[in-house]
């Protein structure tokens, strides 16, 4: 869905989330139940996922679309066993598909005492 070696994202809670302007459409893959991929419907971008059954309240949402993203380096990276062999990042966590549900509040506890 991003025509790129890397898809980075940022999760957030459910709860600090909200889509300011505009109302997102359904896009991207959907062979995973309760996956939503939503998208901008004026241009199509990928904005952001969530995958409740997976994440639980926690939404990704796209990097590209902050303002300030220097200071935030990759955590984490899920999906390895598709990856390219030379796309490496500084992710302290890698998972050849996802955390299992309940690791996220631990990941998430890990990355906010950083």
């Amino acid at each position: 869905m991003t025509a790129s070696a890397f898809s980075l994202s940022l999760t957030v809670p459910d709860a600090g989330f909200a889509i300011e302007k505009g109302t997102p459409v359904a896009g991207g893959a959907r062979e995973l139940e309760g996956l939503q991929h939503s998208c901008c419907d004026h241009c199509k971008s990928w904005v952001f996922t969530r995958f409740p059954a997976m994440m639980g309240e926690y939404v990704n949402v796209r990097s590209t679309l902050l303002d300030e993203i220097d200071d935030i380096a990759p955590f984490m990276e899920t999906c390895t066993a598709e990856a390219l062999g030379w796309a490496r990042t500084p992710a302290v966590h890698r998972y050849e598909g996802f955390p299992q549900a309940d690791e996220f509040h631990t990941l998430m506890a890990e990355y906010a005492e950083r």
